[in-house]
């Protein structure tokens, strides 16, 4: 397609010609999330290699009976970066008499068909799925209980140190009953490694999904078979590391400009933090919210935390 003033004006348009033209190269991962990005991503979940979340689901299981106890009764539960619904139908099932669920998530197309699967396997649940960025202003509707929150996934892992101090604190204000939070653990490197290094080169195309969308919607002009996928663990950070690296000199057109990357450049896409649990509780507490339950897979590769809010 051709770039047209209204996709160039597009936030995605911007962040992207920011992240080329600025260095170092680097841009938010939430722009993965178009329908083929949130489809690739449901199949990276399934891989062998990724065990974020088949143990959260483990955990998600194994302790619904106590995580229901302590969420309570006839909550609004709000689910942040929602995907395939798949993880907060577990939880759904652990709550007594739950008042409604308020999914969120930036991919709207897919939102709206899993919140519609979701009504059709559960007729008697009010669910109004939100398309919104969580991170920016958020339109919630009136409260219909109490409020409380899940994030799944430990996405709290893609943004920086402080940025996750601040979207906690944003998201103590939001909620009033509890935050449910899912955080992956410092593990061998080698696992982590394998992780998002997969044999069948999923998130090596989940990656370079970011290019084919700027090619659709922008009317951009990336070759990909000149972008490496890489990712990595970077231990003084304490964190995975994904990127996209030129292979060569080329000249890319985005919204009728060029830009120049030098073999060996490389677009940041991802970071992804991974916490001890007495740190990611220090980080909750300095947001507003009091740590008061723990629940860790017997490996001790991830974490789901419940955080109350202070009174």
């Amino acid at each position: 397609m051709k770039p047209t003033p209204d996709t160039c004006a597009s936030d995605f348009a911007h962040a992207l010609h920011s992240a080329l033209t600025q260095s170092p190269h680097h841009i938010s991962p939430k722009w993965f999330y178009d329908a083929e990005g949130s489809r690739l991503f449901d199949a990276i979940c399934e891989l062998p290699e990724y065990y974020p979340t088949r143990t959260e689901l483990a955990l998600l299981d194994r302790h619904a009976g106590d995580i229901g106890r302590r969420i309570g009764p006839e909550v609004e539960l709000i689910e942040f970066g929602a995907g395939s619904l798949r993880k907060v139908r577990l939880l759904l099932d652990a709550l007594e008499r739950p008042a409604s669920l308020l999914p969120i998530d930036i991919s709207a197309d897919h939102l709206q068909a899993s919140a519609a699967q979701l009504r059709r396997d559960r007729p008697g649940l009010s669910v109004q799925p939100i398309a919104a960025d969580f991170t920016q202003a958020l339109p919630l509707p009136p409260a219909r209980g109490r409020r409380v929150g899940f994030f799944p996934g430990s996405s709290i892992g893609n943004f920086e140190p402080d940025e996750a101090a601040h979207l906690l604190q944003r998201m103590a204000c939001w909620l009033d009953g509890g935050l449910l939070i899912g955080v992956d653990l410092i593990k061998d490197p080698d696992l982590l490694h394998a992780a998002y290094n997969d044999a069948q080169g999923t998130t090596a195309r989940f990656n370079r999904n970011l290019l084919a969308r700027a090619n659709a919607e922008l009317g951009a002009d990336f070759d990909l078979n000149r972008w490496a996928h890489s990712a990595f663990y970077h231990p003084p950070h304490q964190r995975v590391e994904m990127h996209l690296i030129s292979r060569c000199d080329q000249v890319i057109h985005l919204c009728g400009q060029a830009i120049t990357m030098a073999e060996g450049e490389s677009l940041h896409t991802e970071s992804s933090y991974k916490y001890t649990v007495a740190g990611f509780q220090r980080l909750a507490r300095r947001a507003g919210f009091v740590p008061e339950a723990v629940w860790v897979d017997a490996r001790r590769w991830f974490s789901l935390h419940w955080l109350r809010t202070a009174m």
